[in-house]
């Protein structure tokens, strides 16, 4: 394999924000269209949002899911125009969704369907208040897992690791009262930040297993292609080409940790050189750019790019 492999990674929740890319908007011809649809599908004005709301509007997951995965594929079709050769595609939780859309294993309208009842089941699995999320600076995996086994006592009294970042950035979700706890629990064992997230969804943990259920019941009647370019799943940080095990993987994920970390170190291993985040921001350019200290390595933004 060429040392000059791309590789373009998607962003998931948490990188949206008000007013963002503005001068897509003004300036490139159809970008509005992935939101116009998407508005349709969720019966909300996504550009409205964009423009007027403000961070707790835009944050809200039945919101945010379709909202990212518009706004990823806009500049998707940006960047697919530039016939840059993309060898391949990951995205961190939600993002994967879109890695999905560009590699044509699935459609946009499909896609979106898909992330819509996504987003129900996950909004509504645990009652509103009653699930947490936190970030854990300073802690490797490890000593994270250690904690959460240690404050488990049930599936109503959980903690999980929910997105491995990097070695030392690591995200963990479940039960409120548990969350609370932990953070108390990751201070003490040495964390240099324990600090709980504005998200409500206590995602990537146990307490979205009953919503799976249902979610299987519905990703099911959805038709799902090889895809033309790999993409390196969520769950097990790998590439899947079978079509039901790709589907497979995208129930497992509701309940399973994302892998962001084993990812990156496997593009690393596949000699990827070039890493293109696209999405609205730079969350996963930082991610690689501190866990993969390689001279070699590049990352590239939507600015960098000058798509416009």
């Amino acid at each position: 394999m060429s040392s000059s492999s791309t590789a373009v990674v998607f962003p998931g929740q948490g990188s949206q924000y008000p007013k963002m890319l503005s001068e897509y908007f003004s300036e490139v011809k159809g970008f509005d269209e992935p939101f116009l649809k998407a508005s349709e599908v969720i019966n909300k004005d996504l550009i409205k949002l964009i423009n007027e709301g403000l961070v707790e509007d835009l944050s809200k997951t039945e919101i945010t899911q379709p909202l990212l995965l518009a706004a990823n594929f806009a500049i998707w079709k940006i960047i697919e125009k530039k016939n840059i050769k993309i060898d391949f595609l990951a995205g961190h939780s939600l993002g994967e969704y879109s890695a999905l859309i560009a590699s044509k294993s699935l459609s946009f309208e499909d896609c979106l369907k898909i992330v819509k009842k996504r987003a129900e089941l996950m909004q509504n699995a645990v009652p509103e208040g009653e699930g947490g999320i936190a970030a854990i600076i300073g802690l490797n995996q490890s000593e994270i897992a250690n904690i959460c086994e240690e404050i488990t006592q049930s599936d109503t009294y959980l903690v999980h690791p929910a997105n491995i970042n990097s070695s030392n950035q690591i995200v963990i979700s479940g039960n409120k009262n548990a969350i609370e706890e932990a953070i108390e629990l990751c201070k003490e064992r040495g964390a240099k930040r324990a600090i709980p997230l504005a998200m409500s969804v206590p995602s990537h943990c146990k307490l979205m297993k009953p919503a799976s259920v249902e979610f299987k019941s519905f990703i099911d009647g959805f038709e799902f292609k090889k895809p033309e370019i790999p993409v390196v799943n969520n769950v097990n940080a790998s590439i899947e080409q079978d079509q039901e095990k790709i589907k497979d993987n995208l129930i497992k994920q509701l309940y399973n940790s994302v892998r962001w970390n084993e990812i990156m170190l496997f593009l690393k291993d596949k000699e990827v050189e070039r890493f293109i985040e696209c999405g609205p921001s730079k969350v996963l350019n930082g991610l690689i750019k501190r866990e993969i200290k390689a001279e070699s390595i590049n990352t590239d933004s939507i600015e960098n790019l000058k798509l416009i």
